[in-house]
């Protein structure tokens, strides 16, 4: 009786999840263009990991106007104005690559929020989440990202039937899927921007990073997609960009400088009332930073 009682239990629950997966779906067909509601629920079953409020952080501790002299550079331009471009900006730890990297979101926003034929998308790797960050986790959220965009109009197909396809079992899409869904979502703009943050960072036992690659650079290959990646300098990774635009990052001295005199008034009082004393301060940190 107990094992009746458990068997009941347990159907019961695969019938409710069935009852709610076809409710969704029934929803999302009442109308060929959705709604916002069920927008929203099919982004989070895409992936409930959005990356804003990371990009939203690390965009505030930007010292304002440092990285100049990389949005000022040929290489960025370059990459910016092209299709199909792959710009590699390897660094040291600690240079500021991850702040850059914000910058350079902030800055294709800028340029670009108001242009609905243009695509961004953007992941940060951490050490501290490399047991999420998947491939399969990382491309979905590029997914998630492009198709929130794309949602202006109306939900993209190709991600109404993946939705449709797993809300029933409520299981989650493989890399095939995922693969094909991003190429056909990054198809519909004329030119997409993805940026992958510390790549050195993804996970590379199990052959996490030497995936997420090669499905960016086939991503690239079948669609108007410009890559943008930072990484310490690992051979693995260098090799790979290998024919792309690369510069490297270096904290500049105008950029230090900024920083130290926007935190000045972080020293003591004596410090803030005496302007050789204040200069002294600026050349010793100057001198001994070296591009970090």
């Amino acid at each position: 009786m107990q094992g009746i009682k458990k068997s009941s239990n347990d159907n019961e629950s695969q019938f409710a999840k069935v009852k709610k997966g076809l409710e969704n779906i029934q929803k999302s067909q009442a109308d060929p263009r959705g709604d916002p509601n069920l927008h929203d629920l099919v982004l989070n079953w895409l992936t409930p990991v959005d990356y804003a409020q990371q990009q939203n952080n690390f965009i505030s501790r930007r010292q304002a106007g440092t990285c100049q002299w990389f949005l000022n550079s040929t290489e960025f331009h370059m990459w910016l104005e092209s299709n199909k471009q792959t710009l590699f900006c390897p660094g040291i730890p600690g240079t500021g690559k991850t702040i850059l990297t914000s910058v350079v979101v902030e800055e294709l926003d800028a340029r670009l929020q108001k242009d609905p034929s243009i695509g961004i998308a953007y992941v940060y790797c951490s050490f501290q989440r490399q047991a999420e960050q998947t491939v399969e986790h990382l491309l979905l959220c590029l997914l998630k990202q492009l198709t929130r965009e794309r949602i202006q109009t109306s939900l993209p197909v190709i991600v109404r039937n993946l939705y449709h396809r797993h809300a029933i079992q409520q299981t989650q899409p493989w890399l095939a899927e995922i693969s094909q869904a991003l190429q056909l979502v990054a198809a519909m703009f004329l030119r997409t921007y993805i940026i992958v943050d510390a790549l050195d960072e993804c996970q590379e036992s199990n052959g996490c990073r030497t995936k997420l690659l090669t499905e960016l650079f086939k991503l690239q290959e079948r669609s108007r997609v410009n890559i943008f990646a930072t990484s310490r300098f690992i051979p693995e990774i260098v090799d790979q960009f290998k024919g792309g635009i690369s510069l490297e990052i270096r904290a500049s001295n105008e950029d230090i400088q900024r920083y130290v005199e926007g935190h000045m008034e972080q020293l003591p009082h004596f410090v803030q009332h005496n302007e050789e004393l204040q200069k002294e301060v600026k050349i010793g940190i100057l001198d001994a930073v070296d591009g970090v």
